[in-house]
């Protein structure tokens, strides 16, 4: 197993406990995941899908480029082929990365058209060559995120084939999305809402593969509903929407998940330090809302939490918005002593 300490990248992979924020697309980008790593320095972060030809031909510095200090930071890759996944995951590997996922999940027509993702639980044995050709080319962790099933599959026998297919080519862990995907009938968003929760299918699972490590994903919301997971035997949990919209959860992520001891958040502190990597954004190119578009939910149910989101999703927009926004926003926010209760 890679030991991210020996590294110096930071705390082992893949030994239970594990709380990771989930990989969502157009959401989990470099500044997402240097805002959520503030919050919590153990929780495993996943970036966006990257399509293996995009990661293979494309803009490597800015499809793959991350902070130092994002660590540990898995790299999703999409796609079908296991020779450009092998290619794309050396390429990651490369950049730093301390994990390859493989994406078996994504519902969207965009993937489907390429032959890839959720459409991906129709042909385990597809998915297990491209494991098999991942583990070759790298020595990080090589993991897998997957459906309970597509369409019309028996959740049984699909969750179960995929599992054993993979495991047995050598995969580090698999992440099960607990909700079927229908590729036909359903938008992606549709996906993540209507097919129903089935978190007994994949306690089952795990219950069958003692050994391996198994984590469950799918509307999950709180802290107290990861832990009654964890209770569950799962190895793992993936946090996704709620960690988006709700942010300040993190940061009892590392106490209430790892066992570290409680510290009261010092929000002032992390604003700062948020607003001086905006300026470092903006100086080189960029703009304030690359960055505050992801920091709009941190005081949520707080006094002043209004004024702080319309501050961002307004000031912080227009053109040459400067870092001071967030100071100035930061000043209508009613802080407790600790919100991390």
């Amino acid at each position: 197993m890679h030991d991210t300490l020996a590294s110096g990248r930071g705390p082992r992979l893949y030994e239970p406990p594990v709380l990771a924020i989930a990989p969502m697309m157009d959401w989990t980008d470099r500044h997402c995941r240097f805002f959520h790593r503030r919050l919590t320095r153990r929780a495993l972060l996943y970036t966006e899908m990257v399509v293996a030809d995009a990661a293979i031909h494309g803009d490597r510095g800015r499809l793959l480029g991350f902070d130092a200090g994002e660590h540990p930071v898995a790299l999703q890759l999409g796609g079908s082929d296991p020779a450009r996944l092998a290619e794309a995951a050396r390429i990651g590997e490369g950049f730093g990365y301390d994990e390859i996922n493989l994406n078996v999940g994504c519902p969207s027509d965009r993937v489907q058209s390429g032959t890839f993702g959720a459409c991906l639980m129709k042909t385990p044995g597809l998915v297990a060559d491209c494991v098999a050709a991942m583990k070759a080319a790298v020595a990080v962790p090589v993991t897998v995120k997957c459906r309970i099933g597509v369409d019309e599959q028996d959740p049984e026998e699909a969750l179960d084939t995929l599992a054993d297919a993979v495991f047995a080519a050598g995969s580090d862990a698999l992440w099960v999305h607990a909700r079927k995907a229908w590729l036909q009938g359903l938008s992606p968003k549709e996906n993540r809402d209507i097919p129903p929760l089935d978190y007994d299918r994949v306690y089952r699972l795990k219950r069958r593969l003692p050994q391996r490590f198994v984590g469950i994903n799918g509307g999950v919301r709180t802290l107290d509903e990861a832990a009654a997971h964890l209770a569950r035997g799962m190895d793992g949990v993936m946090l996704g929407r709620a960690a988006y919209h709700e942010p300040g959860l993190l940061a009892g992520v590392d106490a209430r998940v790892y066992g570290e001891a409680r510290r009261a958040p010092d929000w002032a502190a992390l604003v700062e330090e948020m607003a001086a990597y905006a300026g470092r954004h903006i100086a080189a190119g960029g703009r304030l809302a690359h960055v505050t578009r992801h920091m709009t939910g941190l005081f949520h149910g707080l006094a002043g939490a209004r004024r702080w989101r319309q501050a961002l999703s307004t000031e912080a927009t227009r053109p040459g918005a400067e870092p001071q926004v967030l100071r100035a926003a930061l000043a209508d926010v009613r802080l407790p002593e600790d919100v991390a209760a």
